[in-house]
């Protein structure tokens, strides 16, 4: 998150939780990543004109192959959370060197399906693998500049979660 809050310097995304009926909360392992931080929630951005409940349902489908037919939403986030890019990683992006780093509405679903029903190769892949982990273990092993996010993710989702990995 961050100080600065000019929406115009960070690129609109959504984040998705994801969570199991027993609670547990959908991980993703980013494709062609190294080191301790590789595990995610679904994110993604909301392209020009699109809402951003739209973008989410949009994203759970393109990044991990979940239906809108498969989930409930629980929750959607009234404010915007911010988290700016490191300046390496800014340098990368240059097709979003104009963004500080990202704003995000954020949403929890019930997922109501099967773990079959949980697609990597729907469309380019961003994931290698995937869990079912406890909300609160989600902030340690994420890429650390998104931490702070993701604390406050788990802090306000919390009913929706348990208690210990599977």
């Amino acid at each position: 998150m961050t100080e600065t809050k000019d929406p115009k310097l960070f690129r609109p995304n959504v984040g998705l939780a994801l969570f199991h009926r027993d609670g547990l909360v959908l991980l993703g392992k980013r494709v062609a990543t190294e080191g301790p931080y590789q595990w995610q929630m679904p994110q993604g951005g909301v392209d020009r004109g699109e809402k951003p409940r739209d973008a989410a349902y949009r994203e759970l489908e393109e990044e991990v192959g979940v239906l809108p037919t498969h989930v409930d939403l629980l929750e959607e986030t009234e404010d915007w959370l911010y988290y700016e890019f490191p300046t390496d990683l800014r340098k990368k992006l240059k097709q979003r060197g104009r963004y500080l780093g990202q704003r995000q509405k954020w949403f929890a679903f019930r997922f109501k399906g099967r773990d079959a029903d949980v697609r990597l190769d729907a469309h380019s892949p961003e994931f290698s693998d995937w869990r079912w982990a406890a909300l609160e273990s989600a902030p340690n092993l994420v890429i650390p500049f998104k931490r702070a996010t993701y604390e406050e993710i788990a802090r306000r989702f919390r009913r929706y979660s348990v208690g210990e990995s599977k």
